[in-house]
Formats: C-alpha cells, sequence, structure tokens
C-alpha cells in the first residue's frame, strides 16, 4: 500500500509539479489548497501527467476546525509538505499582518494536528530570504540570519523557529528548504507558474510582457554594487526544485537525517542578473523584450546565490537545467497557456 503524503498548497507552482514528482515516485497524494492563487485546473492537470488523479480538498488551512476535520476523516499521512503561505517580497511589505496571520497560522494549525494523529515529517517551504542580505557568497546554511528585509521573510524566520521548538519536543522531523528563485514549467506544458494577479517575480512578468500580457517589464534598480546594476538571484528550475522535496522526504521517512529539524539551500551556486535573464530570453526565444529601469523596490536585496554543496551531499541532489532551459520552458508554457485561451470551447 503506497504512502499517503499530504501537500499543502498542492495546486500552486511549486505544489503541483511536487505532486507529480510524489505520485509518479508511487506515493498517494492528497492536497490541501484555498484556491487563492491556484486553478482548479492544476488538479485535472497533474492527473493528465500521472495518469493518476490526487485527492483534492478546497480548504484554508488557517480554518482550525476545517482542518482537524479533515485530519479526522483522512488519517495515517506518513509526512506532510506543507506550501500554503502568500509568498509577495512586495505584497508583504503592504499587508504585513495578512502575511503573519496567514502564514504563521497555517504552520501552526498544521503542525497541531501532525501532533495530534502521530505524523511525524515534515518538509517545510522556507526561503533564502531568511539571510536577508549575506555577508559572503555564496551563501551557506550556517549563514547567520539578518533581519529579515520584508515580512514576508520574516513570517519565514518565524516558522523555521516555530518548527525547531516543535522539533526539541520531539513532536515532528523536519527538513526547511531554503529555495532560492523557482523557475521555469513542467515539460509537458501542462503545468506552470500561473499567478492569478500582476506577476511577483520576474521570469512570469517577463513572459507575460513578452506575450502581450503586460504592456512593459520593469527593471527595479539600476544602482546596485553589481556588474550590470541590476539586482542578482539564484534561478532554480521548479523541477530540479520538486526532486530536492521527494529527496528531503525519503530522508526523514527513512531517518537519515543528522539532526532535527535540518536545513538545506536549493539552488544552483549560479547568480545571474535580472538583465543576464533578460538578455538570456531574449536570446533563447528570439523575442525582444519591452523593459525599463525603475527605482528599487522596498524588501528587495542587492545579491544572493546559494552554496547547495550541503543539498547535494545530504539529500544526493543536484540540479540538471540550465538558465536557458528555464527560460525556455517558462516561455512554452506561456505559449501553451495563450494557445489554450484562444481555442474556442466545444
Amino acid at each position: 500500500m503506497s504512502q499517503k503524503i499530504l501537500v499543502t498548497g498542492g495546486a500552486g507552482y511549486i505544489g503541483s509539479h511536487t505532486s507529480v514528482v510524489l505520485q509518479n515516485s508511487g506515493y498517494d497524494v492528497h492536497i490541501i489548497d484555498n484556491l487563492a492563487n491556484a486553478s482548479p485546473d492544476v488538479v485535472n492537470n497533474i492527473a493528465k501527467i500521472t495518469g493518476i488523479e490526487p485527492t483534492f480538498t478546497n480548504l484554508d488551512l488557517c480554518d482550525a476546525d476545517a482542518l482537524h476535520a479533515y485530519f479526522l476523516k483522512h488519517q495515517h499521512f506518513a509526512g506532510v509538505i506543507h506550501f500554503a503561505a502568500h509568498k509577495s517580497v512586495s505584497e508583504s511589505a503592504r499587508k504585513p499582518l495578512h502575511y503573519y496571520h496567514n502564514n504563521l497560522l497555517g504552520l501552526i494549525n498544521i503542525l497541531e494536528e501532525m501532533g495530534r494523529t502521530d505524523c511525524r515529517n515534515l518538509v517545510f517551504s522556507s526561503s533564502c530570504t531568511v539571510y536577508g542580505q549575506p555577508d559572503h557568497l555564496p551563501v551557506a546554511e550556517d549563514a547567520p540570519l539578518k533581519k529579515a528585509a520584508s515580512p514576508y521573510g520574516n513570517t519565514k524566520k518565524i516558522c523555521e523557529d516555530i518548527i525547531t521548538d516543535q522539533a526539541a519536543n520531539k513532536q515532528v522531523r523536519a527538513i526547511s528548504l531554503r529555495y532560492f528563485n523557482p523557475t521555469g514549467a513542467h515539460d509537458s506544458a501542462c503545468i506552470g507558474e500561473m499567478p492569478m494577479d500582476t506577476p511577483n517575480n520576474l521570469v512570469p512578468y517577463l513572459t507575460q510582457t513578452s506575450i502581450g500580457k503586460r504592456e512593459q517589464l520593469r527593471v527595479f534598480g539600476s544602482d546596485y554594487n553589481t556588474p550590470d546594476g541590476s539586482g542578482i538571484r539564484d534561478y532554480i528550475h521548479v523541477m530540479d526544485l520538486a526532486n530536492a522535496h521527494l529527496s528531503a522526504l525519503e530522508r526523514l521517512s527513512e531517518k537519515r537525517n543528522e539532526k532535527n529539524p535540518e536545513v538545506f539551500n536549493l539552488g544552483t551556486g549560479q547568480g545571474y542578473s535580472v538583465l543576464d535573464v533578460i538578455w538570456t530570453f531574449e536570446r533563447v526565444t528570439g523575442v525582444k523584450v519591452n523593459y525599463t529601469i525603475a527605482q528599487r523596490r522596498p524588501g528587495d536585496i542587492e545579491k544572493v546565490w546559494a552554496d547547495p554543496s550541503r543539498a547535494n551531499k545530504a539529500l544526493n541532489w543536484h540540479t540538471r537545467y540550465s538558465l536557458e532551459e528555464m527560460l525556455e520552458s517558462a516561455w512554452i508554457w506561456e505559449l501553451t497557456m495563450k494557445a489554450k485561451q484562444e481555442t474556442p470551447q466545444q
């Protein structure tokens, strides 16, 4: 009998790709998502890729009573992969209480139910924002955590602290995965990044501008201490990221973790500036991008990229996709969505 895994936020961008990887590896995937930033079609598209429809429930993790009823009905989870959270740096600066309420309460409620049902294994979706602007690059897991540059980043740090305290009481075995910048789409172009509103991340805004959904892409900041003045990030393909979640879950299930909790950086170890990404996209696709230079955004940091060596060794995990492949897959996904929208409904 296959192991049951709960994926919170599983209809979202990273959650859907991870659900595909889990199903293809033989797990019985159950998804909770309130569809605040995801389409219900995603569950059907996961089934198109894998041939198996995951068990889906529309539920808000902040509704403690509804979550408790859910766990009473669906028991015996072997593990939880927790994605569900608000994730925009810029929006969190405008709506800090909204972020603290949603991101912290959602995690607390999940941990409560895991404790009640003796579900011990948790893979947590964290972020490189916990490092702020690091003193040394590439940034490793033992780098000091700086004061968060945004409420979003602070929620991730506080969530990691909550997990650490819960693990100290032997209530949970946990791995926190600190993502750098996920991008790209599944090779099938059935699932990809699909923001419900204006994109907050560079690549979907780039593809939406290039296809005509957005008038112009703004590059926030031209005076950073970087070779071209624009901010530098470490971009990672979403399928590389999804495979890391499978490796982390198996490490916990097999009790191979060396301490509790463990933390791993997920990135390629290579930094690219915003202008690097734009110019690479133009080269790969042959599409000219309409962009302009704008002032810096609150909460953004200058440059950061990962030292992924700990994850490479402990999780036996390595990235496979180049920046060119990431951008090409994101563009194919954008073209596929446009074609679907233009196809008359039967």
